[in-house]
């Protein structure tokens, strides 16, 4: 008679292969690109950390609209200098200037080149097709980072209407909805208030394209990142826009411009305690089980549903949220 005991199956090894979610970021990209702003950002993001036991979210510093005209150079040689000079387990990015800028390529060489083992990814704003994914991948390998992954940022209705090809490509861990970009590309059919931090979960058109972008993500196993709020001030209207956006449209990733904005999206993007707690009974009964089907508190759970609250436990980690103690060695 064999008395060995079979080992015990993490989560991740058993249910990440078929999970819809495979890639897995902090909820909030905050972004700057002043330099003061830029090095206070690193310095909050090190202790929110600290705060946390987890980076919960990630800083990209900005290049598009951080450099002043002529100074793009100069702001890129900055940008490198951060990267290179940030914590060991920060997660720093950097949004370069689009592909058919005269500053794209210089952007690359100076800051992949020099940086590109700090960085945890690059976004590329303005993406309107998967030939600009292309050749931005191919300025990345050639500068000498042949696996960092990249982000795009969706701006105008036609990259709406390629999103599922463009969230399609291999190194694409993230698409992004630019919601300023995309209703003034409208030429005024979409009125001002489509921007704002109501507006944009009216209006037919923005919710069209936040929800195309959505699921374009979630068919490819990617994290579509929502559009930022400009009310920066009004931590109430941030925190109901993320939640509206995590909720209703299936985002799991926001953006920030603003530090006051970051904790309002963690408390609104992050699982509440009762379901936490049911995550952490379902994911340990299902454990014990060898992964079979079983029955808890009259309902069956089996593969489909452990996937789920295996993602809610995800997420919660990732929002700094506490586990309960039988959780807490999965994330060890």
């Amino acid at each position: 008679m064999n008395t060995t005991a079979k080992p015990v199956q993490h989560p991740r090894d058993v249910l990440q292969s078929a999970q819809a979610g495979a890639v897995v970021l902090p909820v909030c990209d905050h972004y700057s690109g002043v330099e003061q702003r830029m090095r206070k950002s690193l310095q909050l993001q090190a202790e929110m950390q600290q705060e946390f036991g987890v980076c919960v979210f990630d800083v990209t510093l900005d290049c598009e609209d951080g450099a002043p005209v002529g100074g793009e150079a100069e702001h890129a040689a900055l940008v490198s200098e951060l990267a290179v000079n940030a914590a060991a387990n920060a997660r720093v990015a950097v949004r370069v200037h689009p592909v058919d800028h005269p500053a794209f390529h210089a952007d690359i060489a100076s800051i992949v080149g020099k940086a590109g083992q700090r960085l945890c990814h690059v976004m590329l704003p303005k993406v309107e097709s998967v030939a600009d994914i292309e050749q931005a991948v191919r300025a990345i390998d050639q500068a000498g980072a042949p696996n960092l992954a990249v982000h795009a940022l969706i701006e105008s209705p036609a990259a709406v209407h390629r999103a599922f090809d463009i969230a399609a490509h291999p190194r694409l861990q993230s698409l992004s909805f630019g919601l300023m970009d995309f209703v003034s590309a409208h030429a005024g059919a979409i009125p001002s208030h489509g921007m704002g931090a109501q507006g944009q979960f009216s209006h037919p058109l923005v919710v069209r394209a936040k929800l195309e972008i959505a699921s374009a993500c979630h068919a490819h196993g990617k994290v579509p990142s929502h559009s930022v709020v400009t009310e920066f001030n009004d931590t109430q209207a941030m925190e109901n826009a993320a939640r509206r956006a995590s909720q209703e449209l299936g985002y799991t990733r926001m953006w920030s411009i603003h530090p006051s904005q970051i904790r309002p999206i963690l408390a609104a993007m992050a699982p509440d305690d009762k379901t936490i707690e049911q995550a952490c009974e379902v994911i340990t009964a299902a454990q014990a089980a060898d992964w079979a089907p079983i029955s808890l508190a009259g309902q069956l759970h089996d593969r489909a549903s452990y996937r789920f609250f295996w993602q809610v436990l995800q997420r919660a980690h990732a929002t700094g949220r506490r586990l309960p103690t039988q959780a807490q060695s999965f994330f060890l």
